[in-house]
């Protein structure tokens, strides 16, 4: 099974070789890397680990798009510019996807940080996905590159996205949570706080389940580099 892994970027100068050097490990069919109008580094960075650089219009959804419409692989894998895979988890995501019942899934979610509020922010965040079904991108989506074409990808929202494109995922077929880790940065925590972050990550979701307007949630939702 050939694996194509995109990373969306914006302004990553100070992550993206850690992370991209990680993913050549994993030796994927390719790797990538679908940035939206960086002006640091982070594309110069980007060339040494990968031809596939792309560049288009900023928004993660878009990105992603975009960088799934050069792949060429069967299995699409979208992760986060702070986010690792150890080669046991990526391996046992290549192995479940032999099963042809499954059509897409995620990995379990580990936030990288000794603090004890993290640890159970990381525990609420994993039976919120185990049971209700309620995953985020943080956690490494992989699906069939046929299954995400029918799908029309991810919807052109600015905030989100991930989130609706699981639950579509979802009702599409068998999805699976695998219990391998996907490792991701906890930066924004750290950043703006442990108590605001998850309180205002948890308003933003309940609103966009109540159909609040993406446009207006996304002013809540800054970029953290």
């Amino acid at each position: 099974m050939k694996v194509s892994i995109i990373v969306p970027t914006l302004n990553e100068e100070s992550v993206i070789e850690t992370t991209l050097t990680q993913i050549c490990l994993l030796d994927p069919h390719e790797l990538i890397v679908s940035d939206g109008g960086s002006d640091d580094a982070t594309l110069q960075i980007a060339g040494r680990f990968t031809q596939h650089v792309i560049t288009g219009s900023s928004g993660r959804a878009n990105q992603m798009n975009t960088g799934a419409q050069k792949a060429t692989g069967d299995l699409l894998l979208f992760l986060h510019a702070d986010n690792r895979l150890e080669s046991s988890a990526y391996q046992k995501m290549r192995q479940s996807m032999e099963n042809p019942s499954w059509i897409g899934g995620a990995f379990t979610l580990c936030i990288e940080s000794g603090r004890w509020s993290l640890k159970l922010i990381t525990l609420l965040a994993n039976i919120r996905s185990k049971y209700l079904g309620l995953a985020y991108g943080d956690q490494g989506f992989f699906v069939r590159k046929e299954m995400f074409d029918a799908l029309n990808g991810y919807s052109p929202l600015p905030i989100c996205e991930d989130l609706e494109f699981y639950q579509r995922l979802r009702k599409k077929g068998p999805v699976i949570l695998l219990k391998e880790k996907a490792y991701t940065s906890p930066r924004r925590w750290i950043k703006e706080g442990i108590f605001f972050t998850t309180a205002r990550n948890i308003l933003i979701a309940v609103l966009f389940g109540l159909k609040f307007p993406p446009r207006i949630l996304t002013k809540w939702y800054l970029a953290i580099r």
